[in-house]
């Protein structure tokens, strides 16, 4: 397994992470998801930890807390193996005080994580979405205080648009607060819109991508094909509404490329779909799910080789879509790309 650095931090992560999002499967969407139990996560961490992912991601709102508690179970004795990275913020409840990133929810938020993880730290903290209604510096202040009493180790955000990441990272500066490190965005060939603005923004601030639903949603199995049927199995049937949107005809546009690169590596489709993101800039990390054994294994697949230049043009040019204003004049224009080139090119981050 390779490993990177997070960020601008001293943080190796691997370069393939574990999502939990599958444990405990309690609810409408994360039922769909996976039922995981702990008999089941205890062997699907074996895999991991053997093959060298040592990051679990996770957050409270999975499954109600469910998913947090099993993957605890699922790491007792071996604490001090793995990274544990968790998210709060979504709503937890009907309550006033059960959503958002004030002082009070942060702190509650952080000692339940701790709980069901059954441990007294928290390797990265995120906070799962941007809280309008909060001040920055209270929050900003809350994680800061997590950090110094030694239950949260690092910090990060989820689902942050530039403006929103930039304001926390620039008042984190001038009150001497932790910097977040870490960004985990929705970035895959079928949803690209992180590298207009997020990834110029990683670059030079120094935040690490932790990619999550890599495989759109589901859509980059192999399993979704043009004039077929949605596989009986498939998560699309019961989620589809939830995740990302994507375009019926570009997908399989993308499918076509990723069947042609398929013949000619001999890897499976999702293999490459991962492999693809993990040669992109600011990328720290791709966060796997798998329901079981089989799909973990597959998914493993993805590292140890590298697409060549020539099959990631094909990627690009099958996935790429015209930018949103303000890019795409840097994208159309000649004298604004000499201002501006794109980032999406640029090398991945170091190994470290």
């Amino acid at each position: 397994m390779e490993y990177r650095r997070l960020g601008a931090s001293g943080l190796k992560v691997p370069a393939l992470s574990f999502g939990a999002g599958t444990f405990g499967g309690r609810g409408p969407l994360f039922g769909a998801w996976g039922t995981t139990d702990t008999r089941e996560a205890r062997r699907l961490v074996d895999i991991c930890l053997d093959a060298g992912i040592t990051m679990f991601d996770t957050a409270d709102v999975y499954s109600g807390g469910a998913s947090e508690e099993v993957l605890g179970e699922a790491i007792k004795g071996r604490r001090d193996q793995v990274i544990v990275s968790t998210k709060t913020g979504l709503p937890m409840g009907d309550g006033p005080g059960d959503a958002g990133s004030s002082r009070s929810r942060l702190i509650t938020a952080c000692e339940d994580a701790l709980r069901r993880l059954g441990t007294d730290y928290i390797d990265l903290f995120q906070l799962h979405a941007f809280d309008a209604g909060t001040p920055i510096e209270e929050t900003l202040s809350a994680l800061d205080d997590l950090v110094r009493a030694g239950k949260v180790r690092y910090l990060g955000v989820s689902n942050f648009s530039g403006w929103q990441a930039m304001k926390s990272l620039a008042i984190a500066e001038r009150y001497g607060h932790p910097r977040y490190i870490a960004h985990q965005v929705y970035y895959s060939l079928i949803g690209r819109d992180y590298e207009w603005e997020l990834m110029p923004l990683g670059i030079d601030q120094g935040l690490g991508a932790l990619v999550w639903s890599p495989l759109g949603w589901g859509r980059l199995t192999g399993k979704v094909r043009r004039n077929q049927p949605l596989p009986a199995g498939s998560r699309l049937h019961h989620t589809a509404d939830y995740g990302p949107p994507v375009d019926d005809e570009h997908l399989y546009q993308v499918v076509d490329a990723l069947d042609e690169i398929a013949q000619e590596t001999g890897k499976a489709v999702p293999q490459i779909a991962l492999n693809w993101l993990l040669q992109k800039p600011t990328v720290s990390s791709v966060i796997i799910g798998a329901r079981n054994e089989e799909q973990l294994r597959q998914n493993l697949g993805a590292v140890g080789w590298a697409l060549t230049p020539d099959q990631m043009a094909t990627l690009d040019a099958a996935s790429g879509k015209a930018a949103p204003y303000p890019y795409f004049p840097y994208q159309r224009q000649e004298g604004f790309a000499r201002l501006n080139p794109p980032v999406s090119t640029l090398p991945p981050p170091t190994a470290a």
